[in-house]
């Protein structure tokens, strides 16, 4: 008998597979793991209007991607800052690709006049479309009950109206004292709620109009200097605070295992999509800061496999105990065949069954992206940077993954 043994590649052999392997798996890794875009620009200047995002999505698969290879210029000033006119070009010197600032001419420059304060002559471009957001950069604001219920409210106007806009006057109780005549007025909004625990998140207090304080008392009186919309009994008010937006950051992916869902979306809408504001039930507890990124995830619901579903059907005349798949799964009786018979019909009565195991769980799937731009403790507001479909509340936020 004779015993074959197994044959021991030469070195030669070994040496060969070990190179071509990189051969084999170099190029796919590399494509996979590369950030930059097939079609990206080597060169690009940046345009007034131009947002860092859509700079961002000419140079990189993904937008969020940016703070990973851009490279600041730290003899410039603001080095993470872009201005319309810098040209920004793509770098292959440090073995990875990078992005930085190629100025035309050397070194951004500024004209000097004399006597004349020096500034930026250009204001540096937004992360995102700040004409979507303006509004909601220092307002609306996200408080708690406590801060409702205690705030001094609008009681009434003279000559008892009902509404007041700009340059009318209205009585609020109470104020008696105050380090400012500066006042805001706000009015609570719906409820934010966890959609999984139930947990009061805060309230949704919408900015209506800015007064000035006239008056100290019981009623206070206050006059209406800016009016968003018209005021009205038990509208709250508050000092006006002086809260500096946060215009100026660069995307990038949410926390490690970021978690949460849509919760409420701003303006009413019911189908969300660009440049929509969602408010998530996500804030600074969780380590969620301005800039940071979220896809959003459509998925998780029970559909009907309506494939099986019309072999699942029971009928009495073609199946019997004998048959194995009448054991295997079970049946359920979910009607008659037709409507109930009468009582006096002959037998015998023709039953519906079923097997319950006629349905499937959607998969998740993306549908969407939003970048965070206000953050509160429970909560923050986010701008749907892209969709690619139609989203609603409830639906799950996470980290995004590279694709």
């Amino acid at each position: 008998m004779r015993i074959q043994r197994p044959v021991r590649p030469t070195r030669s052999l070994a040496l060969a597979t070990l190179f071509a392997l990189p051969i084999l798996l170099g190029p796919a890794d590399a494509s996979a793991q590369d950030p930059l875009r097939p079609d990206h620009p080597e060169t690009y200047v940046v345009q007034p209007g131009d947002t860092l995002w859509d700079i961002a999505g000419r140079f990189l698969r993904e937008p969020w991607l940016w703070r990973k290879v851009w490279r600041a210029n730290p003899d410039v000033r603001n080095p993470n800052r872009i201005y319309p006119g810098d040209v920004l070009a793509v770098d292959y010197s440090s073995g990875s690709p990078r992005i930085q600032r190629a100025e035309r001419g050397g070194m951004r420059t500024v004209k000097l006049t004399p006597r004349v304060r020096v500034a930026e002559l250009d204001q540096e471009i937004p992360t995102i479309p700040l004409s979507a957001v303006a509004p909601f950069l220092s307002r609306p604001i996200v408080t708690d009950a406590r801060e409702i219920d205690d705030a001094p409210y609008v009681v009434g106007f003279p000559d008892e109206q009902i509404l007041g806009g700009l340059g009318n006057t209205f009585f609020v109780r109470t104020i008696l004292r105050a380090e400012n005549d500066r006042w805001e007025v706000l009015r609570p909004g719906e409820a934010l709620r966890d959609p999984d625990t139930n947990e009061l998140l805060g309230f949704e207090a919408l900015s209506v109009a800015t007064a000035r304080l006239q008056r100290l008392g019981d009623p206070a009186t206050l006059v209406i200097t800016r009016s968003d919309k018209e005021v009205q009994v038990g509208d709250r008010v508050r000092p006006a605070r002086d809260e500096e937006p946060i215009r100026s950051f660069f995307p990038a992916p949410a926390p490690p295992s970021s978690r949460g869902k849509i919760i409420s979306v701003l303006n009413g809408v019911s189908q969300i999509g660009q440049y929509d504001i969602v408010v998530l039930n996500l804030g600074t507890r969780e380590g969620v800061e301005p800039g940071q990124v979220f896809a959003v995830y459509r998925g998780g619901d029970l559909r009907r496999d309506t494939v099986k579903g019309r072999r699942s059907n029971w009928n009495w005349r073609n199946e019997s105990p004998a048959d194995v798949s009448f054991w295997n799964e079970p049946w359920q009786p979910d009607g008659w065949v037709r409507d109930r018979p009468d009582p006096n019909d002959p037998l015998p009565l023709h039953r519906r069954f079923s097997r319950g195991n006629d349905q499937y769980i959607v998969p998740d799937s993306r549908s969407g992206v939003a970048m965070v731009f206000r953050v509160f403790d429970k909560v923050s507001y986010a701008l749907v940077m892209h969709a690619t479909r139609a989203m609603h509340v409830g639906e799950v936020v996470a980290t995004p993954e590279e694709l």
